[in-house]
Protein backbone atom coordinates (compact mmCIF):
# COMPACT_ATOMS: atom_id res chain seq x y z
CA UNK A 1 0.00 0.00 0.00
CA UNK A 2 1.03 3.58 -0.66
CA UNK A 3 -0.52 6.51 1.17
CA UNK A 4 -1.11 9.24 -1.42
CA UNK A 5 -3.81 11.37 0.19
CA UNK A 6 -4.51 12.29 3.78
CA UNK A 7 -6.49 14.88 5.68
CA UNK A 8 -7.64 15.68 9.19
CA UNK A 9 -11.43 15.53 9.13
CA UNK A 10 -12.82 16.16 12.60
CA UNK A 11 -12.53 15.51 16.33
CA UNK A 12 -14.97 13.98 18.81
CA UNK A 13 -14.86 15.16 22.40
CA UNK A 14 -17.99 13.60 23.83
CA UNK A 15 -19.54 10.16 23.98
CA UNK A 16 -21.76 9.65 20.94
CA UNK A 17 -19.95 12.24 18.80
CA UNK A 18 -18.26 9.63 16.63
CA UNK A 19 -18.03 10.41 12.93
CA UNK A 20 -20.90 9.12 10.79
CA UNK A 21 -19.32 7.23 7.91
CA UNK A 22 -19.38 3.77 6.37
CA UNK A 23 -15.66 3.87 5.63
CA UNK A 24 -13.57 1.37 7.62
CA UNK A 25 -11.52 2.56 10.56
CA UNK A 26 -8.20 1.53 12.05
CA UNK A 27 -7.71 2.96 15.52
CA UNK A 28 -4.43 4.04 17.10
CA UNK A 29 -4.22 3.67 20.88
CA UNK A 30 -1.50 3.82 23.53
CA UNK A 31 -0.41 5.59 26.66
CA UNK A 32 0.38 9.29 26.68
CA UNK A 33 3.72 10.16 25.09
CA UNK A 34 4.18 6.75 23.43
CA UNK A 35 4.34 8.45 20.03
CA UNK A 36 0.86 8.11 18.48
CA UNK A 37 0.97 11.46 16.67
CA UNK A 38 4.52 10.86 15.44
CA UNK A 39 3.44 7.43 14.18
CA UNK A 40 0.54 8.90 12.18
CA UNK A 41 2.76 11.65 10.77
CA UNK A 42 5.39 9.08 9.81
CA UNK A 43 2.88 6.93 7.91
CA UNK A 44 1.61 9.92 5.93
CA UNK A 45 4.96 11.71 5.46
CA UNK A 46 3.34 14.81 6.92
CA UNK A 47 5.05 16.08 10.06
CA UNK A 48 2.23 18.52 10.77
CA UNK A 49 -0.81 16.29 10.29
CA UNK A 50 -1.20 15.13 13.89
CA UNK A 51 -0.06 17.61 16.51
CA UNK A 52 2.93 16.34 18.47
CA UNK A 53 4.19 17.55 21.82
CA UNK A 54 6.84 16.66 24.37
CA UNK A 55 4.15 17.19 26.99
CA UNK A 56 2.16 13.95 27.60
CA UNK A 57 -1.62 14.06 27.37
CA UNK A 58 -1.82 16.20 24.26
CA UNK A 59 -4.44 14.05 22.54
CA UNK A 60 -7.63 14.50 24.55
CA UNK A 61 -10.10 13.94 21.73
CA UNK A 62 -10.80 11.27 19.16
CA UNK A 63 -9.16 12.61 15.98
CA UNK A 64 -10.14 11.29 12.55
CA UNK A 65 -7.69 11.25 9.65
CA UNK A 66 -8.99 10.24 6.21
CA UNK A 67 -6.42 8.20 4.29
CA UNK A 68 -6.58 7.78 0.49
CA UNK A 69 -10.30 8.58 0.76
CA UNK A 70 -10.53 4.88 1.61
CA UNK A 71 -10.35 4.54 5.40
CA UNK A 72 -9.85 6.46 8.62
CA UNK A 73 -6.91 6.33 10.97
CA UNK A 74 -8.59 7.15 14.26
CA UNK A 75 -6.33 8.60 16.94
CA UNK A 76 -7.73 7.82 20.40
CA UNK A 77 -6.93 9.80 23.58
CA UNK A 78 -3.74 8.68 25.31
CA UNK A 79 -4.18 6.95 28.64
CA UNK A 80 -2.08 6.79 31.80
CA UNK A 81 -1.23 10.51 32.08
CA UNK A 82 -0.92 11.23 35.79
CA UNK A 83 -1.16 15.02 35.81
CA UNK A 84 -4.84 15.35 35.01
CA UNK A 85 -7.88 15.16 37.25
CA UNK A 86 -9.77 11.95 37.87
CA UNK A 87 -12.75 13.47 36.06
CA UNK A 88 -10.62 14.13 32.97
CA UNK A 89 -9.22 10.59 33.01
CA UNK A 90 -12.75 9.23 33.35
CA UNK A 91 -13.88 11.32 30.38
CA UNK A 92 -11.06 9.95 28.21
CA UNK A 93 -11.87 6.41 29.35
CA UNK A 94 -15.54 6.84 28.49
CA UNK A 95 -14.64 8.16 25.02
CA UNK A 96 -12.41 5.17 24.33
CA UNK A 97 -14.93 2.68 25.73
CA UNK A 98 -17.78 4.15 23.70
CA UNK A 99 -15.68 4.03 20.55
CA UNK A 100 -14.41 0.48 21.03
CA UNK A 101 -17.83 -0.91 21.92
CA UNK A 102 -20.03 0.96 19.47
CA UNK A 103 -18.03 1.79 16.35
CA UNK A 104 -19.19 -0.78 13.82
CA UNK A 105 -16.65 0.43 11.23
CA UNK A 106 -13.68 -0.44 13.46
CA UNK A 107 -11.62 -3.17 11.78
CA UNK A 108 -8.39 -3.21 13.74
CA UNK A 109 -6.39 -1.46 16.44
CA UNK A 110 -2.75 -0.43 16.30
CA UNK A 111 -1.74 -0.77 19.95
CA UNK A 112 1.37 1.34 20.56
CA UNK A 113 3.90 0.35 23.21
CA UNK A 114 7.34 1.77 23.99
CA UNK A 115 9.74 -0.93 22.79
CA UNK A 116 12.27 -0.05 25.50
CA UNK A 117 10.01 -0.90 28.42
CA UNK A 118 7.74 -3.66 29.65
CA UNK A 119 4.00 -2.93 29.39
CA UNK A 120 2.72 -0.69 32.18
CA UNK A 121 -0.31 -1.53 34.30
CA UNK A 122 -2.37 0.77 32.06
CA UNK A 123 -1.02 -0.97 28.95
CA UNK A 124 -2.11 -4.33 30.36
CA UNK A 125 -5.58 -2.95 31.06
CA UNK A 126 -5.84 -1.94 27.38
CA UNK A 127 -4.44 -5.29 26.23
CA UNK A 128 -6.99 -7.19 28.31
CA UNK A 129 -9.74 -4.89 27.05
CA UNK A 130 -8.89 -5.66 23.41
CA UNK A 131 -8.41 -9.37 24.07
CA UNK A 132 -11.63 -9.84 26.04
CA UNK A 133 -13.70 -8.03 23.42
CA UNK A 134 -12.11 -9.91 20.57
CA UNK A 135 -10.91 -6.75 18.82
CA UNK A 136 -8.11 -7.57 16.35
CA UNK A 137 -4.92 -5.65 17.08
CA UNK A 138 -1.27 -5.33 16.17
CA UNK A 139 1.36 -4.10 18.59
CA UNK A 140 3.37 -1.19 17.21
CA UNK A 141 6.59 -1.00 19.23
CA UNK A 142 7.72 2.63 19.05
CA UNK A 143 11.09 4.33 19.66
CA UNK A 144 13.05 1.48 18.05
CA UNK A 145 15.81 3.96 17.14
CA UNK A 146 16.73 4.18 20.84
CA UNK A 147 18.04 0.59 20.75
CA UNK A 148 20.62 -1.35 18.77
CA UNK A 149 19.38 -3.79 16.13
CA UNK A 150 20.15 -6.79 18.34
CA UNK A 151 18.43 -5.16 21.32
CA UNK A 152 15.33 -4.55 19.21
CA UNK A 153 14.97 -8.29 18.63
CA UNK A 154 15.42 -9.01 22.32
CA UNK A 155 12.81 -6.45 23.32
CA UNK A 156 10.31 -7.73 20.75
CA UNK A 157 10.61 -11.20 22.25
CA UNK A 158 10.18 -9.75 25.76
CA UNK A 159 7.01 -7.92 24.76
CA UNK A 160 5.68 -11.03 23.01
CA UNK A 161 6.25 -13.07 26.17
CA UNK A 162 4.67 -10.44 28.42
CA UNK A 163 1.56 -10.22 26.24
CA UNK A 164 1.47 -13.91 25.28
CA UNK A 165 1.38 -13.14 21.57
CA UNK A 166 3.60 -14.07 18.65
CA UNK A 167 6.57 -11.92 17.68
CA UNK A 168 4.97 -11.57 14.22
CA UNK A 169 2.19 -9.56 15.85
CA UNK A 170 4.69 -6.88 16.92
CA UNK A 171 6.09 -4.33 14.47
CA UNK A 172 9.04 -2.23 15.71
CA UNK A 173 8.95 1.27 14.23
CA UNK A 174 10.87 4.51 14.45
CA UNK A 175 9.70 7.77 12.94
CA UNK A 176 13.21 9.12 13.56
CA UNK A 177 15.19 6.29 11.92
CA UNK A 178 12.43 5.72 9.34
CA UNK A 179 12.03 2.01 10.02
CA UNK A 180 9.02 -0.30 10.14
CA UNK A 181 6.77 1.73 7.87
CA UNK A 182 6.63 -0.80 5.02
CA UNK A 183 5.46 -3.53 7.40
CA UNK A 184 2.75 -1.29 8.85
CA UNK A 185 1.50 -0.32 5.38
CA UNK A 186 1.44 -3.98 4.34
CA UNK A 187 -0.57 -4.77 7.46
CA UNK A 188 -3.06 -2.02 6.62
CA UNK A 189 -3.41 -3.40 3.10
CA UNK A 190 -4.13 -6.87 4.47
CA UNK A 191 -6.68 -5.53 6.97
CA UNK A 192 -8.60 -3.69 4.25
CA UNK A 193 -8.46 -6.60 1.80
CA UNK A 194 -9.69 -9.05 4.41
CA UNK A 195 -12.59 -6.74 5.24
CA UNK A 196 -13.64 -6.64 1.58
CA UNK A 197 -13.38 -10.44 1.33
CA UNK A 198 -15.52 -10.83 4.45
CA UNK A 199 -18.16 -8.50 3.00
CA UNK A 200 -18.23 -10.36 -0.30
CA UNK A 201 -18.56 -13.67 1.51
CA UNK A 202 -21.39 -12.35 3.68
CA UNK A 203 -23.28 -11.06 0.61
CA UNK A 204 -22.96 -14.40 -1.18
CA UNK A 205 -24.47 -16.37 1.69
Amino acid sequence: MEIKKWAFVTSAGRVGDRIKSDLPQIAVTGKSNVGKSSFINYLTNDSKLARTSKEPGRTRLINYFLINEEFFLTDLPGYGFARVSFAEKQKWGELIDDYMNNESALLHVFFLLDLRHDPTADDLVMYNYLFQRGIPFTVIATKADKLSRSAVGVRVRCLATALKIGCDNIIPVSSTAKTGKDKVLFQIEQILQNAVSDEDEAESE
